[in-house]
């Protein structure tokens, strides 16, 4: 008989409770957000099993999947038992999950209101711990021609060059845009920045006969429409 605190490992757990087998048994919707994360990091350590490590992963964030996302490599690979290889198949295995979610969404809708923008946009942004600067290019029924990211940069800011944005306008045959950025403290007032940014833009346009629809700032799960707020 084995000694009572020895540490039994997920081979000495009966088979219908390893999560490989039992995933092939029962099926992966029987399998919880821990014993899936299990099967991508593949083992543990001497101390603890690769779902015990999960579950304190999980643990740590509030069990929220969505906390998981937004860990970088280097975070993951703080929790002990979790190396860069780990934690680089946990982030390849949510990105996948989360480009599958929005692959059946529609490739050219049209632009009606600030919510259609968001529906589009809000993944490009989600997760996100830095700021990044995206155009929207739509032909004159208001249809989205093109997406484009112009500029990435640190949590406080990036810089998106108005030169660059009207180039990738005129390349496209746009008939407007709709500019956004994200702002990862989720603080959706506009900075002074912003406006002026947004200023230059749409006189620009007005020299091009390229209309600025909107300018929308994102956070996770909100968002701020110049438009709606009537500041554009």
């Amino acid at each position: 008989m084995e000694p009572y605190n020895q540490k039994i490992t997920i081979k000495s757990w009966a088979e219908e409770d390893r999560p490989r087998e039992k995933l092939l048994s029962q099926g992966r919707r029987s399998l919880t957000d821990a014993e899936l994360i299990a099967i991508l990091i593949g083992s543990g350590s001497r101390d603890e099993t690769a779902v015990e490590l999960s579950k304190r992963i999980l643990h740590s964030l509030d069990n929220d999947l969505d906390k998981l996302g937004r860990l970088s490599v280097s975070e993951l690979s703080k929790f002990k038992g979790i190396g860069e290889a780990k934690a680089i198949t946990i982030i390849a295995a949510l990105e996948l999950g989360r480009r599958r979610r929005d692959s059946d969404k529609p490739k050219n809708p049209a632009i009606t209101c600030s919510k259609d923008i968001f529906n589009l946009l809000h993944r490009q942004f989600r997760d996100l711990n830095h700021e990044e600067f995206w155009i929207l290019l739509l032909n004159r029924a208001n249809i989205v021609i093109s997406q484009h990211l112009i500029s990435k940069g640190g949590q406080a800011g990036t810089i998106a060059d108005p030169k660059i944005i009207y180039k990738t306008a005129l390349e496209n045959n746009a008939a407007s845009i709709i500019l956004a950025h994200n702002h990862p403290s989720g603080n959706l007032k506009p900075s002074q920045a912003d406006l002026n940014l947004t200023r230059k833009l749409r006189e620009g346009g007005g020299l091009l006969d390229i209309t600025v629809l909107d300018h929308l700032i994102f956070t996770d799960s909100a968002y701020l429409s110049f438009a709606d707020e009537g500041i554009i």
